[in-house]
This record gives C-alpha cells, structure tokens and sequence, in this order.
C-alpha cells in the first residue's frame, strides 16, 4: 500500500512538471504489480484527470496558458484519443506493452542526446 502511495506521488509529482508521469505510473503498474497494460492505461488516464485540473487552474493564475493555442490542440488531441482507444481495441496487450516500451526508450535516447534550448517567455 505505501509503495502505491508513493509511485503516485512521484507521478504527480513528475506531471506537474511537465515529465510525463504517466509513463512512471504505467511503468510501476504494469512491471511492479504485473497489471494488465490495458488496465494501467485506464487507471492511469482517471489518475491524469485530477492532476491536470490542479495544474490548469495554475497555469491560468500564472498566465501561462495561451488559450488560442489550446483549442486546435484539443482538437488534435480528441482525435487521437479516439484513433488510440480503437487501436488499443485491436492490438494485442503484449503488443501495446512493447510499442509502450519501444516508445520510451526512443524518449529516453532522444532526451540523452538533444541540445538543450532557450525557453520560451511568453509575452505580457
């Protein structure tokens, strides 16, 4: 139970920076308590609905969220959301986990290896 607590936390943590806690969360359900990739994606994703919240309220009274951007985004988003749950519909969970898998380490690598830039400021 402890061990739970603390892997969500680190996510959380991690999200509200920006670092994909997600991928942590994903990683601890499925290699740590052998969960079903299907199954760690769905708690993962109610996991993500709170802690985006908090963060959205955030940004906004920070103003770092520029709302002309957000909405062909979320567009975007939708779309692919829907494209990934048909997707996850017919791809064997063995196959997400790998494709999962896969997908971090080119993550990791690219993260190794890329130059860091100057960050944006948004203009006020």
């Amino acid at each position: 139970m402890i061990w739970n607590i603390i892997a969500a936390l680190f996510s959380g943590l991690a999200a509200s920076l920006g670092l994909g806690g997600g991928g942590i969360l994903l990683l601890y359900l499925v290699l740590a308590l052998h969960m079903d990739q299907l199954a760690a994606q769905g708690i993962n994703l109610i996991f993500f609905l709170p802690c985006a919240l908090i963060a959205i309220f955030f940004y906004t009274r920070k103003k770092l969220i520029d709302w002309r951007a957000v909405w062909p985004i979320l567009a975007g988003g939708v779309l692919g959301v829907g494209l990934g749950v048909w997707i996850a519909g017919v791809v064997p969970a063995l196959w997400l986990a790998r494709i999962f898998g896969g997908f971090l380490l080119l993550l990791g690598v690219r993260e190794l290896f890329s130059r860091k830039e100057k960050p944006m400021r948004l203009e006020e």
